[in-house]
């Protein structure tokens, strides 16, 4: 079995965790957050959710010092728990990576039928009420293909890439802020939450893990770390990303119900540029925000199909499922395997259409919570300094309920029979493809 490349520097690691963090959400279920929380309970949410996955933070750039290992979580939980734990705590993570790259090829279709309504024509079929047109698929197949082809060929491409998109993302958000801070009014926020304060934010915190997934993904490609790359670079780059992904959300958030009245964009698709256009009436601005919009959808596609395949890549590695997925490309030392076999399952979640969107927004976030639940427990577990092992539980406990908030039925916003069924199948998935 080959070695990968070693061509990344910190720069890369911020912009691979940054960019597999914040993606096309923040246009395209805009609503959803604004109807869960209202302006304040959403900006509360995720303000909240960034400063309690500090310590989960603080844990994996602990963990990924000491062990470099692309299997991550999987990694982790094995140095304590048996190895079915390991195994099944690692294809959950897997989950939260994976179920990103169909989500955003299913996204650059719909976002691009908002400026080319065209796109929205030749239907193929439905599923549970939406429909799936052919032009917008054969873009989000167009799509994976691209991703797939720039990381099959090397993790400098990928990673400049990625520089870049992260950098331009970055700039127009804050021309879209500026703007909002023009145009808008604080009348717009009225009234401040959708429900109860608490209800609000705790309807906010249940979707954060989804969001805010990605600061994780620096471990997944540690291996790949420049020789002359310092350790504690890893740990920087996964607080700088939770701190800037974090006030990335609670800033646009903010932009959004500040320019336009919030009550009225619900239900609205792309409710952020729907924002816009009615609270400055200029083009050139919902321009900007759909421009912006693109790019954060190739970065975050191109970040968790990086972190995926790694991730799939590892597993091989271990020798706890197929072969194939732990080929490395001889050429360009990229796992071409694992490349491949995400590509594949990304085209299968493509034919899904819009049905995955909100959904997936659910059960991504429970498997990331586990993840992070898993990681920080094991690493309590082999800790023996005080210090260390108390922030190490607020880590604990931050993740705990965060997935218990999804899965305990007293909890609003708990899992359906449809997010049930997926994870379910997944979990089967796992379970026929592992040996040993």
């Amino acid at each position: 079995m080959g070695v990968l490349a070693r061509k990344l520097r910190f720069t890369d690691y911020f912009a691979l965790a940054f960019g597999t963090m914040v993606g096309v959400g923040w246009l395209v279920v805009m609503d959803d957050w604004l109807g869960r929380g209202g302006p304040v309970g959403a900006i509360l949410g995720f303000a909240v959710g960034g400063v309690l996955l500090l310590p989960v933070g603080y844990v994996y750039g602990q963990w990924v010092q000491r062990l470099p290992d692309a299997a991550g979580e999987a990694a982790y939980t094995a140095q304590v728990f048996p190895p079915s734990v390991s195994y099944f705590t690692g294809w959950i993570m897997l989950l939260a990576y994976f179920i990103v790259c169909p989500w955003e090829a299913v996204a650059v279709g719909k976002l691009a039928a908002y400026l080319f309504p065209s796109l929205n024509s030749f239907e193929l079929y439905h599923i549970v009420g939406h429909p799936v047109f052919l032009p917008r698929l054969l873009l989000g197949l167009g799509l994976t293909v691209f991703i797939a082809i720039l990381n099959y060929r090397g993790v400098r491409a990928s990673a400049t890439f990625q520089n870049w998109s992260a950098g331009t993302v970055l700039v127009l958000f804050l021309v879209i802020v500026g703007a909002s801070a023009v145009h808008g009014s604080p009348a717009n926020f009225h009234p401040a939450f959708s429900s109860t304060p608490f209800i609000s934010i705790l309807l906010t915190l249940q979707i954060v893990p989804y969001f805010m997934t990605g600061f994780e993904s620096v471990p997944k490609v540690a291996e790949e770390a420049h020789p002359e790359f310092r350790s504690r670079g890893f740990s920087s780059a996964i607080f700088l990303a939770v701190i800037v992904g974090a006030g990335f959300y609670v800033m646009v958030t903010a932009a959004v119900a500040y320019v336009a009245p919030w009550q009225g964009l619900l239900g609205k698709p792309f409710a952020t540029a729907v924002a816009f256009e009615q609270g400055t009436g200029a083009p050139w601005l919902v321009r900007i925000v759909m421009a912006s919009a693109m790019v954060a959808l190739f970065e975050v596609f191109n970040g968790n199909f990086v972190a995926a395949s790694r991730l799939l890549f590892a597993f091989s590695r271990r020798a706890t499922i197929p072969a194939r997925f732990g080929k490395v490309h001889e050429t360009f030392q990229t796992p071409s395997g694992a490349i491949m076999g995400i590509a594949a399952g990304t085209i299968v979640g493509l034919l899904l259409g819009d049905a995955i969107l909100v959904p997936v927004t659910e059960v991504g976030s429970m498997a990331a919570a586990t993840g992070w639940f898993m990681a920080c427990l094991s690493f309590w577990l082999v800790e023996k300094n005080s210090g260390r092992r108390l922030i190490t539980s607020l880590g604990i406990a931050v993740a705990l309920l965060l997935v218990l908030m999804k899965l305990l039925p007293f909890f609003p916003g708990h899992f359906s029979v449809a997010e049930w069924l997926a994870l379910a199948i997944w979990l089967a998935l796992g379970l026929m493809l592992r040996r040993g």
